[in-house]
């Protein structure tokens, strides 16, 4: 009976979530982030009673490992790399856009026949996003790509696709064609990895945990406090 915790920083949602045998044992998530420098570890040491509590073995920690947020990710990357070092068992790392589109994959307002494009908010009409198909196969693989008019136009001219995410609904009025439909409220989730995490465990598809960097996609980019700004004018 695999034991996982699986955690999920990417965006401003933080969740933590422990599968056991297919299921989802406890879950605990908080969607009014970005506060997982607060809340991270408290949800896991819940997670650790509740696994201690309930006589169960750790046999794994899964993480979301990008894209997303660059603080997010290393947050929670660092969390989980801890937690695989103190309790000596392997690291599985999981791309986010897979776990969103697993967390739609059998929501039956969804066309048996459509694809699948999750989309990660990212700097003004920027998304990350990948399309799956139904079987979560890549259909075009993950990049961070600007959204204009013209966006997926070649796709959605023979099939139709779902968009989905925190940067899907900043592209339902760029994106016109009648093969787009768009999905709210979909944020990718700790309990939503059970089956990717626990098919990695069983092809011990596992990572080195000391050398292990999540997947940025881009490099991060400061920017300056807008009262710094402010500031720097008045002063000239």
């Amino acid at each position: 009976m695999p034991c996982i915790i699986n955690i999920e920083t990417s965006t401003k949602v933080c969740s933590v979530a422990v599968t056991c045998d297919g299921m989802v044992a406890f879950n605990r998530e908080h969607h009014e982030g970005p506060s997982h420098a607060s809340l991270l570890g408290g949800y896991v040491n819940e997670a650790l009673e509740f696994i201690k509590s309930s006589n169960l073995k750790l046999d794994a920690v899964a993480v979301s490992g990008g894209p997303g947020s660059y603080t997010g990710l290393r947050i929670g990357v660092s969390m989980a790399k801890g937690l695989c070092f103190g309790f000596n068992v392997p690291l599985i790392a999981l791309d986010t856009t897979e776990i969103m589109a697993c967390s739609v994959l059998f929501n039956p307002k969804i066309d048996e026949e459509a694809l699948l494009c999750p989309m990660i908010d990212a700097r003004r009409m920027e998304v990350y996003s990948a399309i799956y198909d139904r079987a979560l196969q890549q259909v075009l693989p993950v990049a961070a790509n600007i959204i204009d008019e013209n966006s997926f136009s070649e796709i959605l001219k023979e099939r139709k696709v779902v968009f989905f995410g925190d940067g899907a609904a900043k592209c339902k009025e760029v994106i016109k064609s009648d093969n787009a439909i768009f999905l709210s409220q979909v944020v990718p989730l700790a309990k939503a990895m059970l089956a990717l995490s626990e098919r990695a465990l069983r092809n011990q598809d596992f990572k080195d945990t000391a050398y292990y960097q999540p997947f940025y996609l881009k490099e991060f980019q400061a920017t300056t406090p807008k009262n710094k700004v402010l500031n720097n004018i008045s002063n000239k």
